[in-house]
């Protein structure tokens, strides 16, 4: 049975839907008194317990913004205690579980964080049921039958079964989104950064099947080959500029939506491109960085599905990613949408 098929539609009072697909890891983050050398010892100073990964995350966020229509998830998850804890954190953000898989044969996808306060995070990420998903688990058209109208699949290059490249040419992550197209869901894709040398080829044979890409620069250069900062890591605006022309090109349909910390570009076939600036953050105020870019993801697909004008989306998605930037976790510190709209229209009244 394909994920997808048990979808639950207790809520079909509410109009309309996203289904977000991919990625569902349990995170254990692990402070330490410091980082140990190779055979030393580190106490565990504290310990959080939180659930992430792209798709999990932006559903998360979703809800937490108070997003009017249905929202599901679809993927894979173990038949243990960590996939029960994916189902218990989505079930009590009102997400419908439904479409998630239990295999038998993996355990939950799971990552364990070493935080050393004051310096970078470390990850130590095992993929379990996540490298298991493939187009055949899935099946958007359970989802549009039910109402859904906008289908997110992320991460790209962190989903092998769906990223890996078939003797035709096309890879999982292709063809699923096609089926979600020809079911009528409006597919909304995100990529992880990685440094897979193939990147490029991978995420491109997805590119004629999405028709809006949501992604930060670095992952925009890598997936078009264009540098995008320079050797000091100032932002090149003439290179993200490029690269959007050349993911449309590729064969994004609607709009590639590249975001960066300091600015957001907005491109669409046939039109100039927008840009808006992101809020200045103190940062100080900056307690981790992890989660912003889902945070930003999540709000853009909330005004696509109430078919906001593109420089009133921009504007809210970055209040969202500002707000993700004072939680230690990806998803804890983002408010109901309302709150986002007034700082929205305080920084720039024209957008709202």
């Amino acid at each position: 049975m394909r994920a997808g098929d048990e979808v639950c539609d207790r809520d079909s009072q509410k109009q309309g839907g996203i289904v977000c697909a991919g990625n569902f890891i349990v995170d254990r983050v692990h402070t330490l008194s410091y980082w140990p050398e190779q055979g030393n010892l580190a106490h565990i100073l504290h310990q959080d317990l939180g659930v992430g990964g792209g798709a999990a995350n932006v559903v998360t966020d979703l809800a937490s913004l108070g997003f009017p229509g249905k929202l599901a998830a679809a993927g894979c998850i173990g038949a243990d205690q960590d996939g029960e804890i994916v189902k218990a954190r989505l079930t009590v953000a009102g997400v419908d579980v439904g479409g998630l898989t239990a295999l038998a044969d993996r355990v939950t996808a799971h990552t364990h964080v070493m935080n050393v306060p004051g310096q970078n995070r470390t990850f130590f990420y095992h993929g379990g049921a996540n490298d298991a998903v493939t187009d055949e688990l899935v099946s958007p058209a359970a989802f549009a039958k039910a109402g859904y109208r906008l289908f997110y699949l992320g991460y790209l290059m962190l989903l092998p079964g769906l990223d890996r490249i078939s003797p035709d040419g096309r890879s999982g992550a292709s063809r699923l989104l096609e089926a979600a197209r020809r079911a009528g869901l409006t597919t909304c894709v995100d990529f992880v950064s990685s440094e897979d040398p193939d990147f490029a080829a991978k995420v491109g044979v997805a590119l004629p099947f999405c028709d809006f890409l949501i992604i930060n620069e670095m992952e925009a250069g890598r997936a078009t080959g264009v540098i995008v900062r320079d050797a000091k890591g100032d932002l090149i605006e003439a290179g993200l500029l490029e690269a959007g022309e050349r993911l449309l090109a590729a064969g994004v349909t609607k709009g590639a939506i590249i975001h960066a910390p300091e600015i957001c570009f907005w491109f669409a076939s046939g039109a100039s491109p927008i840009m808006t600036r992101s809020r200045p953050v103190d940062p100080d105020d900056i307690v981790s960085t992890v989660g912003a870019g889902d945070a930003f993801c999540a709000a853009v697909l909330y005004g696509l599905h109430e078919n906001w004008p593109v420089e009133h989306i921009c504007a809210v998605a970055h209040a969202a990613a500002a707000h993700c930037l004072a939680g230690a976790t990806a998803t804890d510190c983002i408010p109901d949408l309302s709150v986002l709209l007034r700082e929205a229209q305080e920084a720039n009244p024209q957008s709202a």
